[in-house]
């Protein structure tokens, strides 16, 4: 495993949902509270952020220079370049209180995404699926704190987190017709690691968690829960991880500031920053949102 490295140096308030874009080999994230799509360019160094105007919890590939957001009034379509925001559809345009939260594609080009409350209610929020041309669908109800989404390389397996449950449940996932059943807990996150957030999942079908409240990425194996690896991060709100780079053996790491006191981010100056390292172990490739798009 090589050394933590910061890739992208910036005091974000929340950053979250990093997607890779191998189309165009850049990494899109988001910092949520500071209504920001950054794109990042490892080539170069160069980050740029996009004001979208509101909440946004998630953003994965599209087409070109558009990408598809999850934000607090729904699903958009934004255009990097005109800085044109489209409307999708809302599905819970009668839940002013609720924003979207993680989100990622699935390799149909599913875009699946939740919620959750913005005053902390438990079980406001739902996860749902978005498909290109289809109506949305409610696929999970009664989320605290819709989070971290992966599937298994063999895409029978869909993994899930409700943050506050503590729990990474697993899904049997029926890709060709976007459903999931039978739902169980694999992992139970131990209290002093703090609370399960984004996740993703490596070539090996093992499970990448991002720990809020817990300063760390850890590495489980889903078929016994067994604890693999650790990676101590500099920030104490570690939010998500993606695999990227040209060949995906890049992790790459978002982290916030928010909930955090003065004195700690003293001890603790980059939190917010986005941190990269190489496991020594590659990623599943970031799906694009709609099947047509798909570059197999």
């Amino acid at each position: 495993m090589s050394k933590l490295n910061i890739a992208v140096h910036t005091p974000a308030r929340l950053g979250e949902g990093p997607s890779w874009d191998a189309e165009h080999n850049r990494l899109l994230w988001v910092d949520i509270e500071s209504y920001k799509v950054h794109v990042y360019d490892p080539q170069t160094g160069q980050d740029q952020a996009y004001d979208v105007g509101e909440h946004v919890g998630a953003v994965v590939p599209y087409r070109g220079d558009e990408v598809v957001v999850a934000l607090r009034s729904g699903f958009h379509t934004y255009h990097l370049s005109t800085g044109e925001l489209k409307p999708i559809v809302d599905p819970e345009s009668d839940k002013v209180t609720n924003r979207f939260n993680d989100g990622k594609c699935d390799s149909l080009g599913r875009f699946w995404a939740g919620t959750m409350s913005l005053h902390d209610e438990s079980k406001a929020g739902s996860l749902y699926c978005l498909e290109e041309g289809k109506p949305v669908r409610t696929m999970v109800r009664d989320v605290s704190t819709s989070n971290g989404l992966g599937w298994s390389p063999d895409e029978q397996t869909m993994y899930y987190i409700d943050t506050p449950t503590r729990s990474i449940d697993r899904f049997d996932f029926d890709l060709a017709a976007g459903e999931i059943t039978n739902r169980t807990s694999v992992i139970s996150v131990p209290e002093d690691f703090g609370f399960p957030d984004g996740m993703t999942v490596d070539s090996e079908g093992m499970l990448w968690v991002a720990h809020w409240g817990g300063a760390r990425v850890t590495r489980w194996n889903p078929h016994n829960g067994e604890l693999l690896e650790q990676i101590e991060v500099p920030a104490d709100q570690v939010t998500s991880c993606c695999f990227g780079g040209p060949d995906l053996e890049d992790l790459y790491i978002t982290t916030a500031r928010i909930g955090i006191s003065e004195e700690r981010l003293v001890e603790t100056p980059d939190a917010g920053s986005v941190f990269v390292i190489r496991p020594g172990v590659k990623g599943q490739k970031t799906h694009a949102y709609g099947r047509v798009h798909q570059a197999d």
